[in-house]
């Protein structure tokens, strides 16, 4: 290696390292900056899509974002008190859950496994979940009463709500002169491995983020209308809440199918529905598994299921909820950057066999002078010999 490559590298991770120091600086600065990017990231191919049937970016951007503001009121003023009541019912059913685990399967389990689950204060946490439930309608007022005693949180507040639209309209609108112009400043020596490893990445993120989180609505919708239609009283939670966690391989239909079945049996106390609550689970899982996948995801991201798990621990170990958030994303891009590193590995040195000893090749008109020509590893020798004496005629 010459120095003056080691001189190019030194100044690359003295550059690299000064942007992380500058953006750990600016982190609650970029904070919204960052949200308006995911955003326009993620709507661009919609964009693009408006702009191929003649619609003009601007326009687009325009129409993108009126079409998700009414998604968002509609959520409001629909979803959220949907999910309420649902959690509100799911409350009031939570002392017949606890009885039922009491009464009827702790002493199944402990009459036909022998384990003794003991016994805990059921009554205890039921009343403290319904009373922290009941106080919390007025969560929201009390957060409102406590920011609005600091001027500055509620500027920050206000300021997050405004620059997150309108930065992440513009980012929309100018997307791929943002691009362009990102490519431009990467060297020339490296543009072409920096440009296939992006390109990788772009496909491997956004299979994830469009096609897993398209997955995991329509996999909600799914298992809570399958439950409701079963006549599960808090079957739509239930169907929302696998639907949510199904990021990670087999274990929303775990989550569900145990929640689902007791759910059945609290409320019915018979094995017909909770027949039902299995069909529905395993119509959703062949759903998923032989359509919503190979046509929202198909093979994109490629990672294992014990990579998933492992991944969102370390994630949730490492920097807590958003650890959890971000594990997979980031862990898609990893796995491009690895794939990218093995295959380096195996056409270098260290992984090829060049210890062999050359091979020794005598070929050319024998007449003319010596000359030795080395091409890879087989050296070819052409030389002078005497000429051999023809054999005797007997």
């Amino acid at each position: 290696m010459t120095e003056n490559s080691l001189d190019v590298r030194w100044k690359w991770l003295i550059l690299v390292a000064a942007i992380g120091f500058v953006l750990y600086l600016l982190g609650p600065v970029l904070s919204p900056f960052v949200a308006a990017a995911l955003f326009a990231y993620l709507f661009n191919p919609l964009v693009e899509v408006l702009e191929r049937r003649g619609v003009g970016r601007a326009w687009g951007v325009s129409l993108v974002f009126i079409v998700l503001t009414l998604a968002l009121v509609g959520i409001v003023l629909v979803l959220i008190p949907f999910i309420e009541r649902q959690i509100a019912n799911f409350l009031e059913q939570l002392p017949r859950w606890t009885a039922w685990a009491q009464n009827v399967a702790s002493p199944w389990v402990e009459a036909h496994l022998g384990i003794s689950l003991g016994s805990f204060d059921s009554q205890g946490i039921v009343g403290m979940l319904q009373a922290h439930w009941k106080e919390a309608g007025g969560f929201a007022a009390a957060v409102v009463a406590g920011v609005s005693k600091s001027g500055f949180a509620v500027l920050g507040w206000v300021l997050n709500a405004v620059i997150v639209p309108v930065a992440a309209f513009y980012l929309l609108r100018d997307w791929n002169i943002v691009v362009d112009r990102v490519h431009a400043l990467i060297p020339r020596s490296i543009e072409p491995v920096v440009v296939r490893l992006a390109r990788e990445s772009d496909e491997t993120l956004g299979g994830f983020l469009r096609g897993q989180l398209s997955v995991m609505i329509v996999l909600g919708i799914i298992y809570g209308l399958g439950l409701w239609m079963v006549g599960i009283s808090v079957g739509p939670l239930i169907g929302m809440i696998a639907g949510l966690i199904s990021f990670v391989p087999y274990l929303g239909a775990i989550v569900g199918v145990g929640m689902g079945i007791i759910a059945a049996l609290v409320q019915y106390q018979d094995w017909f529905h909770v027949l039902l609550v299995l069909a529905v689970f395993a119509i959703g899982q062949t759903l998923e598994g032989y359509v919503l996948v190979p046509k929202l995801v198909g093979d994109r991201i490629g990672m294992h299921p014990v990579a998933v798990m492992f991944a969102i621990l370390a994630g949730g170990q490492l920097f807590g909820f958003v650890g959890v958030l971000l594990a997979l994303p980031i862990a898609a891009i990893v796995m491009v950057l690895l794939r990218y590193a093995y295959e380096r590995y195996t056409q270098s040195e260290m992984y090829q066999d060049v210890g062999e000893e050359p091979q020794i090749v005598v070929a050319g008109d024998l007449s003319r002078a010596a000359t030795t020509v080395v091409a890879t590893e087989t050296i070819i020798v052409t030389g002078h010999a005497r000429a051999q004496e023809p054999p005797a005629k007997p």
